[in-house]
């Protein structure tokens, strides 16, 4: 009885790490299509030298605080990949039986919105998202990688970087942005087309107290200065 159950369990082993090589080779084969097409440097390159490219002493400290809390709390402790915040968000979504929570760092969405945007949310795309995330890591630090993420995630509006964003909501460079407009903004990318506020301002706001509470939680806030945010 021992001996079978040990044959099991060896033949329920081997077949999860078929499944994960295999996995692994499709994401790997659509990483590399992606660096033959265009190279990770280049890449970057090429969005740095866009007019509209912000940089992170063009933007308030408050708007960075806002995107860390409630974006990726732990984002300078982990490395590309956070694995307690995957580990959460899979048991959680298990458990609703839906998907609330996601468990992509910054890095991962700066490697998605840099490549794999139309790529649909595949197993090999996964794969391939966080490769891409390992090399981005590799090749720039994390203030680099947020800046990134700043000039090309999507706003809502057709806003595809913090400064037309900044523009097209409030009339204002990302600099002059104030507190408010600061939560505001940093909870866009999460659904643009559901908490754009010039698409639906009751969401637009609801997002914004969950960004201001994630503030408060990890300390970048006071419970007084949310309450100012929170009156509007």
């Amino acid at each position: 009885m021992k001996k079978l159950i040990l044959r099991v369990i060896f033949v329920v082993l081997a077949i999860i790490a078929i499944i994960a090589i295999y996995f692994y080779g499709c994401g790997k084969t659509l990483y590399n299509k992606k660096i033959e097409q265009i190279g990770l440097k280049e890449k970057v390159t090429q969005i740095q030298a866009s007019e509209n490219y912000t940089k992170l002493d063009q933007v308030p400290k408050d708007y960075l605080d806002a995107i860390i809390a409630v974006e990726d709390h732990r984002y300078y402790e982990h490395g590309p990949v956070d694995y307690i915040a995957l580990a959460r968000a899979t048991f959680r979504n298990v458990k609703e039986k839906d998907l609330v929570e996601g468990g992509s760092t910054i890095t991962q969405q700066v490697a998605k919105n840099l490549y794999f945007i139309q790529d649909g949310d595949g197993i090999d795309r996964k794969v391939a998202e966080i490769i891409m995330a390992q090399q981005l890591e590799k090749e720039y630090s994390k203030e680099q990688i947020l800046e990134l993420y700043i000039n090309i995630i999507y706003f809502g509006d057709g806003y595809y970087c913090v400064k037309d964003a900044a523009k097209g909501y409030f009339g204002k460079q990302p600099i002059d942005m104030n507190l408010d407009e600061c939560t505001m903004l940093a909870g866009i990318p999460n659904a643009p087309s559901a908490y754009a506020p010039t698409i639906n301002p009751e969401l637009a706001k609801k997002r914004q107290e969950k960004v201001i509470n994630s503030m408060i939680e990890y300390g970048y806030l006071t419970q007084e200065q949310a309450d100012k945010i929170l009156q509007h």
